[in-house]
């Protein structure tokens, strides 16, 4: 969840509570501050001018952290996506207190009432930032995409682009962007159709305040432009991680198939939220007929997207293949420099080997000990999620105990069983002794605790 309508601020005491408990950064040390200040001073002097192409930006309207500039176009039967991504590795050096304090943080932190940035706010939303404003430096990864949508490199450079406009996915029409830009998205869509790949972008939550004065927890549909722009993102990893494979260097995003028992899990799920799911139909297929914008099924994206045993970062090894299930393919994370400290690595190995150079024994050693940095960051990332969204559960059921609501068991573990409410996007736990996984409960809301982010129900009657 990363939006939250709270215009009287109930909400504000539990976020500064949580940003609290996880100790999430508030500023930067001073000496890191001058350090990027005397970074963003840093000019280009190794690129080439590329301020001929019409790049534009697109991202939330709210974004001034732009890592990315897009521009279209054909080549024959092919089409030609030059990916300018934010040259921060030309702002922040090996070891220099930027750096240092980007490696204590490892991302960019999110919650619904601010962010925790990687990167000073002088270089993340200002030098290094793909704004409207000027030249700025990035690397162009130039990918060619066939009418099947098979991605290649053709090529990487360091340049000074210009972007155009910085489109935002709440306004922006066809017109203003590049003409093949749909085309290029539907190809993507394609491949991933063709591999079997299985990603899962939900909607977002959010928090709204109803007109009884109470919350709701409600799902903010996507725009087309949001998926149409994550495939020429995709596009570009896809692409990176041939490079790095084949040349035996690199940082691949990993992760495995949802287990069986997950499977089970969401199976219960879908039957709470009343999803007719055919005993027959395997996952992969079940989950490209959800539809996002009815909100049972978004509930259920959102827990399919957490069903699987969690993605992690792995450097190359030989005899290791990696393997990213949701996407069926090799991947890497190289697109978001300005948020995840791996991709400014990832960058500079495919921006090596393409122009013929070795990748520097700095990059090659960081492979190795990134892993724990972003699993600790990542994971940081992930109790946030669940703490806003505990908090969310809390501020939406705060004044409605003694209610009913109709349940479905979706696991039970040694902890006991967590349902699923059938009419809200709430999972949690509950006491009620010989419930297996599918059965339907009638429960009670016994208590719901903001200050504790907390809900607690009793199963009433029998089990259906």
């Amino acid at each position: 969840m990363k939006a939250v309508l709270d215009p009287d601020c109930v909400l504000a005491n539990g976020l500064a509570a949580i940003r609290s408990q996880y100790q999430v950064p508030r500023a930067f040390p001073q000496p890191v501050l001058e350090a990027a200040e005397a970074a963003a001073r840093r000019q280009p002097s190794e690129h080439v001018d590329r301020t001929d192409i019409p790049f534009v930006t697109l991202d939330p309207a709210s974004a001034t952290d732009l890592d990315q500039a897009l521009w279209v176009e054909a080549s024959g039967s092919d089409l030609l996506l030059r990916y300018a991504i934010a040259d921060v590795a030309w702002f922040v050096e090996d070891g220099d207190p930027v750096d240092a304090e980007a490696w204590r943080r490892g991302t960019t932190l999110y919650l619904p009432d601010g962010k925790a940035s990687l990167y000073p706010p002088v270089l993340s939303e200002g030098a290094a930032s793909l704004l409207p404003d000027g030249p700025r430096p990035a690397v162009i990864f130039t990918v060619r995409v066939a009418p099947d949508g098979a991605v290649k490199l053709d090529d990487a450079e360091r340049a000074l682009v210009r972007s155009r406009a910085k489109l935002a996915y709440e306004t922006v029409t066809d017109a203003d962007l590049p003409s093949p830009f749909a085309e290029l998205a539907r190809r993507i869509g394609l491949a991933e159709a063709r591999r079997g790949a299985s990603r899962v972008d939900p909607p977002e939550q959010e928090v709204a305040r109803r007109a009884d004065g109470g919350y709701a927890l409600a799902f903010r549909a996507r725009h087309p432009s949001e998926d149409q722009n994550a495939a020429l993102s995709l596009a570009a990893n896809l692409a990176i991680a041939e490079v790095l494979q084949a040349h035996h260097t690199g940082l691949f995003r990993v992760m495995a198939e949802p287990d069986a028992a997950a499977v089970q899990r969401l199976r219960n799920t879908a039957r709470a939220l009343g999803i007719a799911w055919p005993e027959a139909q395997p996952l992969a297929r079940f989950r490209d007929g959800l539809d996002a914008a009815d909100p049972q099924q978004a509930a259920l994206m959102l827990a399919i997207r957490r069903a699987g045993q969690g993605a992690s970062y792995a450097p190359w090894r030989a005899g290791a293949a990696p393997w990213h299930a949701a996407v069926a393919a090799p991947y890497v994370h190289a697109t978001a420099p300005l948020r995840r400290l791996a991709d400014r690595y990832v960058i500079r190995a495919t921006l090596a080997i393409m122009t013929g150079q070795p990748v520097p024994d700095a990059v090659a050693e960081a492979f190795q000990r990134l892993p724990k940095v972003m699993g600790r960051s990542d994971a940081m990332g992930g109790q946030i999620d669940r703490a806003v969204i505990d908090l969310a559960e809390a501020v939406m059921l705060d004044g409605r105990e003694g209610e009913t609501f109709a349940a479905v068991v979706t696991d039970v573990d040694m902890r006991g069983a967590r349902m699923q409410l059938a009419d809200l996007p709430v999972v949690t736990r509950i006491d009620a002794p010989g419930a297996a996984p599918g059965t339907a409960l009638q429960v009670r809301l016994v208590d719901a605790d903001p200050s504790n982010r907390s809900v607690r129900f009793e199963a009433i009657g029998g089990a259906a």
